[in-house]
């Protein structure tokens, strides 16, 4: 006979959180005179909103997304895996469970909701501190205040 209990349900990723995450990753992206993508994943690795401004580099739409693929699958952010991807690191050669090569450029942070894993956010298109910073700027900004 178990003893454990199920798990706390936790409310998953929607499509207006990711709206409003884009939003403010973008407004942080402008604010510092930067154009990017924006890609945000639920749990499941599935996409729930994109956005590529007409300005921005073309392939910072897949860069973004492979950053949330990574972000997801390691539930770190990708600013923290750049050392363990140099050639002898620890994840030199990872495989990746997701039909997505993994990309371990700075841009990627999981999404967190009661302390579980409901997604991840990736920003493509600036430099790869500042992509960092737009991604986590969208996660620590109240909801409800987009422009």
């Amino acid at each position: 006979m178990s003893t454990t209990t199920a798990p706390t349900p936790v409310a998953p990723l929607t499509t207006q959180d990711a709206e409003t995450l884009i939003t403010a990753a973008r407004r942080a992206a402008e604010d510092a005179g930067v154009t990017v993508s924006v890609t945000v994943l639920d749990a499941g690795g599935h996409l729930l909103a994109f956005r590529r401004d007409d300005q921005a580099v073309l392939i910072s739409g897949e860069t973004s997304t492979r950053k949330a693929y990574t972000a997801l699958q390691l539930n770190a952010p990708t600013a923290d895996l750049v050392d363990l991807v140099k050639p002898d690191g620890p994840f030199h050669s990872l495989p990746t469970a997701l039909d997505k090569p993994l990309l371990f450029i700075a841009g990627g942070i999981p999404v967190h909701r009661d302390g579980r894993l409901i997604g991840a956010i990736g920003v493509g298109g600036g430099a790869p501190e500042q992509d960092h910073s737009f991604a986590a700027a969208a996660l620590t900004e109240p909801a409800g205040t987009a422009r």
